[in-house]
């Protein structure tokens, strides 16, 4: 992968837990920040397509935990009914 030199400000006291990190982990400050990097780059960045895009029809209000329980474990008997070959 191609990296290009930036350069950036940081706070002492960032920079000085930084190097006590690499020195414990053994890689190089620089691997700390570009990992810091990546992370903000991802935690900012704008999906062209929608995180969840199926939509579900419910009752129009939150369900109790009973209710997803049961969901849940009604899911999970079908999908294991599927795989043996066996209808519900």
């Amino acid at each position: 992968m191609s990296m290009k030199r930036t350069n950036v400000y940081a706070d002492p006291e960032d920079l000085a837990i930084i190097k006590e990190a690499a020195r414990r982990r053994g890689i190089s400050e620089a691997e700390i920040i570009r990992q810091g990097i990546h992370l903000a780059a991802m935690a900012n960045r704008v999906w062209d397509e929608p995180l969840f895009s199926r939509t579900f029809e419910g009752p129009g209000r939150t369900a109790s935990q009973a209710e997803v329980r049961d969901a849940v474990a009604d899911a999970v008997r079908r999908e294991a009914d599927a795989g043996s070959g066996t209808a519900a």
